[in-house]
């Protein structure tokens, strides 16, 4: 629910005062927490042809935010929006193919709006082009392209490009092996809480490379991986707090108290 609520926070002031009351509408409904008004008032808007309104009700019905989940009903819109030239829409309908979510899994489609929208700026267009780089699915295995498509979504302060450059740093694919490098750009995506970083980040911690062996941040670090994961990450959730109950048996009864006390207070932040 919140994703969508900040979704609508964006693309309303985005537009400023002239923007169409439907979306206004949706957005004063989201802050009241009734989201089947919310999506109610955004099909107003993708009716009206309103390309924001469409990628916005194809949000809501990707994530089940006021609507019955439909990735189906999310692809009709997200193209709609995209075929407008909107970015996000191009970004999502990239997602889509490159996930098989409400149509065929083509990843040649997801490389040309992933695209579509990198070249506008776009950072999440532009880490997910960078993903298909890495990969080579879509288009030929490219790491130099992963990386510079990576970065460009990195330095905007996309948390997921944040983590897959510092993924390139620490195993040396499309740069030189950097371990100073990784642990800068997957403590970018640990402030931010991207879980994985965060494991990472710990695992640089544990190891001591890039930076001083630490065995408080280590456990700090892969307390919170363990709570950032997702719900249906159950495996590497697990995989966290087996590492973090690793570093538990090293430490003294002061750094422990020290590490949770730290990682408290990242929480309360």
């Amino acid at each position: 629910m919140r994703l969508l609520k900040l979704l609508l926070v964006l693309f309303v002031c985005a537009a400023g005062p002239a923007v169409a009351t439907p979306l206004e509408e949706a957005e004063a409904a989201s802050h009241r927490g009734d989201y089947v008004a919310a999506a109610a008032w955004l099909r107003k808007a993708a009716d009206q042809g309103d390309a924001t309104g469409q990628a916005l009700l194809g949000a809501a019905y990707h994530y089940g935010h006021g609507v019955a989940q439909d990735y189906v009903q999310a692809v009709a819109w997200y193209r709609k929006a995209a075929d407008q030239g909107l970015a996000f829409a191009q970004s999502n309908l990239a997602a889509s193919y490159a996930h098989g979510e409400g149509v065929r899994q083509d990843y040649a489609a997801a490389v040309m709006w992933y695209r579509k929208a990198a070249e506008q700026g776009d950072a999440s267009g532009q880490d997910g082009l960078g993903a298909l780089y890495a990969t080579g699915k879509g288009v030929p295995q490219d790491y130099a392209a992963a990386v510079s498509w990576y970065r460009k979504a990195a330095d905007q302060g996309n948390a997921s490009a944040q983590y897959n450059l510092g993924l390139m740093y620490d195993t040396g694919r499309g740069v030189p092996q950097d371990y100073a490098a990784a642990v800068m750009w997957y403590r970018k995506a640990a402030e931010q809480g991207e879980a994985h970083a965060q494991h990472n980040l710990a695992t640089k911690y544990d190891k001591g490379e890039g930076l001083p062996q630490d065995y408080v941040m280590a456990h700090k670090w892969y307390n919170l991986a363990a709570s950032s994961a997702g719900a249906s990450e159950k495996e590497f959730r697990n995989i966290a707090f087996k590492n973090r109950d690793r570093m538990a048996a090293r430490m003294t009864p002061a750094q422990l108290a020290e590490a949770q006390k730290l990682a408290r207070e990242w929480k309360s932040k």
